[in-house]
């Protein structure tokens, strides 16, 4: 494999497990970027559209490496649920998931060359009825702040809570990897 290496503009602990787990080299390098997005795009057109903005961000600043983006949503019932601002927040945002069926979907961005490739993947999540003592307890003691819909699948909350996925587990974790190592490997 002749990948180059990764700047991965992320934050996130998961994205960073995940690219580790690929045996991907790769380094952390942040930006501020202003997450906000259109009106009327779907779910998948907002994602890809934040990851491409996080990109832009380092147009003028790379040589050979790859700029990997990432943004992931939670979408029910069409309405967009990105990350809480307060555990109030987000016990309300666990409990509109709970007993129903929502998508979680991951726009990525490579950045290569100059050249910007997109792509997305969604996953379809099946929650269990979940009590408020449930939600509140995990909101307390996990930090769900920082992540899109108000839980982690890896965490409690999604182990004892989530049914089934149709789609990829590690989109639900915030990044699929699947789809993202076929485009690494394809790079021109």
């Amino acid at each position: 494999m002749n990948i180059p290496k990764i700047i991965l503009a992320s934050k996130s602990p998961r994205r960073q497990e995940l690219l580790r787990l690929m045996d991907l080299d790769f380094e952390v390098v942040l930006k501020e970027v202003d997450e906000s997005y259109p009106d009327g795009l779907t779910p998948q057109e907002v994602a890809v559209y934040i990851a491409r903005k996080k990109a832009e961000a380092f147009d003028q600043t790379i040589n050979d490496e790859v700029v990997l983006t990432a943004d992931t949503i939670v979408c029910i019932d069409g309405l967009i649920l990105g990350k809480p601002e307060t555990p109030a927040h987000a016990i309300e945002m666990l409990q509109m998931l709970s007993g129903k069926v929502h998508l979680v979907v991951t726009g990525v961005c490579l950045l290569h060359n100059g050249k910007y490739n997109t792509f997305f993947d969604v996953s379809e999540v099946f929650f269990r009825q979940l009590s408020l003592e449930e939600i509140t307890s995990y909101v307390t003691e996990y930090s769900p702040l920082d992540k899109a819909g108000s839980y982690g699948i890896q965490e409690r909350i999604g182990l004892i809570g989530i049914v089934r996925i149709n789609g990829s587990y590690t989109n639900v974790v915030g990044l699929p990897t699947e789809k993202l190592y076929a485009q690494l490997i394809n790079l021109k």
